[in-house]
């Protein structure tokens, strides 16, 4: 036996176009998914058309992400400017969605995931060898970290 392996799809919600691609096309999209074993929705938008026209906000794609998950049925992964991580932690403990998944906020600062933890107060497993860094004032950071 196989063991199971999730597999999901990015979707674009819309491709804020009018008269393009849209949400409804895209519930229809993913239901036809769900009848075929997708596992999971990434939920972005477009943004290849010059005739698009995008207002842009931290989070401002969540809710597409939100409409996917309550009408079809499926977890969902949300995008679109999520860079702090109170508001990521928000997205996930509210229901919009079931994951956030973050670009730019990692490219420029690849220990996000640490600095989010380290603000909600959470830990992270950090192999040995980066156990010396851990900050002082954030002793608990690093789970089962010993030094001697």
């Amino acid at each position: 036996m196989q063991p199971f392996r999730p597999a999901g799809i990015r979707v674009s919600a819309t491709d804020w176009v009018e008269d393009g691609w849209d949400i409804e096309q895209t519930l229809a999209f993913a239901a036809a998914l769900k009848v075929r074993g997708c596992d999971f929705l990434d939920v972005s938008t477009g943004g290849l058309s010059p005739q698009q026209k995008i207002s842009l906000s931290p989070g401002y794609q969540v809710p597409f992400a939100e409409r996917l998950k309550r009408d079809v049925g499926m977890p969902t992964i949300a995008v679109g400017l999520i860079t702090e991580a109170r508001h990521a932690e928000s997205i996930v403990a509210s229901g919009q969605a079931d994951m956030v998944a973050l670009a730019r906020g990692i490219l420029y600062d690849p220990r996000w995931p640490w600095h989010a933890a380290a603000e909600l107060g959470a830990q992270v497993d950090a192999p040995p060898q980066y156990w010396r860094c851990q900050p002082r004032e954030l002793k608990a950071l690093f789970r089962d970290a010993r030094i001697s």
